[in-house]
């Protein structure tokens, strides 16, 4: 893709397509080709200029957003972020969304729109250009504060591996492991945690995505899985035939309890403008499991998790990045194998057989 992004929003609110048309034009790489109430009206619009992303609400007359979004992932695949209320129904929605192979959230409340949104606009901005940067032939479906953030590393919520007691905790038997992901991470965790056995290794996972969205996208993959899969609670130990994701809007971090691996979940700043982060998770898996853990990168945009990945790897973990040609956005993993960090960079129906070899 060259020149500005084109985008196209749909949503059936007039006042939230004008907040989002005004914070899209403010940026110059941003076009904002149309805006319509409802699918039928874009996909007029649409056949004359194709976007290259859509904003998508989910809830319209005439034709749902999820019934719009599987046939543009079914005819011309096109990046989709979803803007969508945080009712509970909304987020049951959102999750099939994603299935269908939406790239982003933008939660929105059912009051006060106009005013989150604009507060909101640095992220959705960045969101949009996300979406802007991701592979389109990967999404189509398969087989089963307005100013930056400031950007800080690991180190503002945990020190480096081998300063303080880890090293010396290192000598056990139990393995886990460690797997972050970002843009289109929803699909590929999918396709690799429905290949665990029930017998494979205790599983920590960091996906960004908003606060509740996590406990339902949880749900989700539970019901698809031979594995367990839950939100993390502080304190959950680390066991076999067990995944579980950092809850929105915290950090989770690996910890040990005599033998025994745990999660910590706190609060703290936003790490490389992320909660949770992947470096954060990271660079505790190197400093308390070392060798004994599988560490994971797939993909997503930016480089959350590249720094946190090569800790792991000079700890003695085992490493793996996903490759580019099934990657939605080749950000995380090809920043992670620039540093140094990766043993191996396999496509993604290869990932999970490799982390069973790994982990045993």
């Amino acid at each position: 893709m060259s020149g500005r992004i084109k985008v196209m929003i749909v949503d059936d609110s007039a006042v939230v397509r004008q907040s989002v048309r005004q914070i899209l034009e403010r940026e110059p790489g941003i076009e904002v080709i149309g805006a319509a109430s409802d699918p039928v009206f874009a996909l007029g619009h649409m056949q004359r200029q194709w976007p290259d992303v859509i904003v998508l609400d989910i809830e319209m007359p005439r034709m749902d957003g999820l019934t719009f979004l599987k046939k543009i992932m079914s005819e011309r695949p096109t990046p989709v972020v979803i803007c969508s209320s945080l009712a509970e129904s909304g987020a049951s929605a959102t999750m099939q969304a994603l299935a269908s192979g939406a790239v982003a959230i933008i939660t929105k409340p059912k009051l006060g729109v106009k005013q989150f949104l604009e507060d909101s606009s640095n992220d959705v901005v960045q969101a949009v250009k996300a979406a802007a940067r991701a592979n389109a032939r990967r999404l189509a479906p398969r087989a089963p504060s307005a100013a930056p953030a400031p950007r800080l590393s690991a180190e503002a919520v945990i020190s480096a591996a081998g300063l303080g007691s880890g090293a010396s905790m290192l000598r056990t038997t139990e393995r886990l492991v460690a797997i972050g992901t970002s843009t289109g991470g929803t699909q590929a965790l999918e396709a690799v945690l429905r290949r665990m056995p029930a017998t494979a290794a205790g599983i920590v996972i960091v996906q960004h995505m908003p606060e509740r969205f996590t406990a339902m996208f949880a749900e989700r993959l539970n019901s698809l899985c031979e594995i367990e899969v839950r939100e993390a609670r502080h304190g959950d130990r680390v066991i076999p035939g067990l995944a579980l994701i950092a809850p929105g809007g915290k950090h989770m971090m690996l910890a040990r309890s005599g033998a025994q691996y745990r999660v910590e979940v706190v609060d703290g700043p936003l790490i490389n403008r992320h909660r949770p982060s992947v470096d954060v998770l990271f660079r505790s898996c190197a400093k308390f499991a070392g060798k004994n853990a599988v560490g994971v990168i797939m993909t997503g945009m930016g480089d959350d998790g590249a720094r946190g990945l090569k800790e792991m790897h000079d700890a003695g973990s085992a490493t793996i990045a996903e490759d580019e040609s099934t990657c939605v956005v080749f950000g995380m993993p090809k920043e992670a194998i620039r540093l140094g960090a990766v043993d191996r960079v396999l496509p993604l129906d290869e990932i999970a057989a490799a982390i069973l070899r790994a982990s045993v």
